[in-house]
Formats: C-alpha cells, structure tokens, sequence
C-alpha cells in the first residue's frame, strides 16, 4: 500500500511548542511537511515557533491550545485543525504529563492518577480515534507515540506507578494499532528517549559532538535532534515496513537501570 498518497502530507504534534516536541516539528518542517502544533499554557513559545517555521520553511502552521488529557478538547481540536484545512496525515503523540516527585502508587490521589494515564495513556486513544477514519480514507497514515527505555518489557517502576502503567499500556496500544490498521496502509511506531534532558531537548546533534558525558557508551549527550530524526524516517513513504515497533534511542545507555539504582 505503499505510495498511494504521495502529496502534501501534514502532522499534528501533541506538545509541540518546546522540548523534543519543538525539534520535531522542526525536523518535519524541513522535510516539506504543513503543521498542526497542539499546546497548552506555551502559546508566546508556540508562536514563534510558527512564525519561525513559516519564515525558514514555507511550511503552513496552525496552531491549536488544549489539554490532549481531557477528551472534549480533543474533539475540539481536531476540528479546529480540519475547519482550517488540515487533513491530518500523521500523528506525533509527544505530550504526556510526568511527575518527578517520588509518589508511591498508594499514596496518588484519584484526580493525579486519573491525569496521568489520561495524559500518557488515554489521550493517545482520544486523537487516534479521531484522526484513524480519516486515515483509513486516504489509505495512508503514520501514528507516532513516546515511551521510555524498556518500556515494553519492564516489570514495574518505583516510585511511578502512573506513568509507568500508562506507557507500558501505551506500547502495547501501538502495537495494537499497527497490527488493525496495516491493511489500510497506517503504520504505527513508538520511539523511546534516552536521557535527553534541560536544553538538550531542542538541540541539534552537531552542538553535542564534542560535549563528553561519560555516562552515555557512544560519549555525548543526546538531543531533541536524535530523536526527531527517527520520528522522521519512520513517517517516510518507504518506511511502511516497520510497525508495530519500540525503538530505543538511548546511546546505548541503561536509562532505566540507572533510575532503579538511584530510586530502589
């Protein structure tokens, strides 16, 4: 099914204001492709951001506000992006809420732990729900979600029971996804971070070539570049053969093991 919607395509980025999200929709700009750009509280950052892209790029960018963890909103936003003329072609789950307070899973409250997996877990149901017709349609589509090293695999997480929960149910959701859509020419694809932290987030990889951090084999840090860059091969036209897939991009770092070292 390869190749048969070779137009103009145009993503929504959940997220997509700062951070990893920013240097993504950065990335795709430069590939030629229009942007949906999902914020919540960034807007000055989120305007830039699209008076940037248009002036660099000549890519069309809109812009939507709006918590992806609450459903309605969604369906506002998705709305909002197709009034405008945007048919969304690809989907970048890149938001999520994180706590960085060290909660045991007894002690979260219902509204805290409601938030988390709606923001990690739920909210990926909300906009692929919403958007999957439209892709079924065109006979084209690329979802795109955000994990964590092993996520697919790991037995627990101390200390983050909420978001460990959502986005081991958020890797097994994409495979999901990967395995009903294929026959409508969708691919689905989950991309696990490593330690990509602060400003790293919105870097490119040349300003990290020659920063040495020894806690990573390969001896740098990694940035938003990294990631963006596998964000962007996986929606490319002949990469329908990869779905279905959790693909770490850690430097080869444990990420994981180093955070049950410190937290355990």
């Amino acid at each position: 099914m390869w190749g048969m919607n070779v137009g103009k395509k145009t993503a929504f980025i959940t997220g997509g204001a700062t951070g990893i999200g920013r240097r993504t929709a950065v990335e795709l700009a430069s590939m030629g492709i229009d942007l949906v750009i999902n914020y919540r509280n960034s807007r000055e950052k989120a305007e830039e951001l699209a008076s940037e892209l248009t002036q660099t790029y000549g890519t069309e960018t809109h812009l939507v506000a709006g918590d992806i963890s609450d459903y309605q909103q969604c369906c506002q936003m998705v709305d909002e992006a197709v009034k405008r003329g945007s048919a969304i072609d690809i989907l970048v789950l890149n938001a999520g809420p994180y706590v960085h307070e060290r909660i045991r899973m007894a002690d979260y409250s219902f509204k805290d732990w409601q938030y988390m997996i709606n923001g990690n877990l739920n909210s990926a149901f909300y906009l692929s729900s919403l958007l999957i017709p439209a892709m079924r349609k065109q006979r084209w589509g690329r979802i795109i979600t955000i994990g964590y090293d092993r996520v697919e695999s790991t037995s627990g997480w101390i200390y983050r029971s909420a978001f460990a929960a959502a986005k081991a149910g958020l890797a097994s959701l994409t495979k999901t996804i990967a395995l009903e859509e294929a026959e409508n020419g969708i691919t689905a694809n989950m991309v696990c971070p490593g330690d990509i932290v602060g400003e790293w987030k919105e870097e490119d990889i040349h300003h990290a070539i020659g920063q040495l951090d020894d806690s990573v084999p390969i001896g740098r840090p990694g940035t938003g570049e990294d990631i963006a860059r596998v964000i962007s091969f996986l929606i490319d036209e002949k990469s329908d053969f990869i779905t279905g897939g959790v693909i770490s991009v850690t430097g080869g770092k444990d990420v994981l093991g180093k955070v049950f070292r410190n937290e355990g």
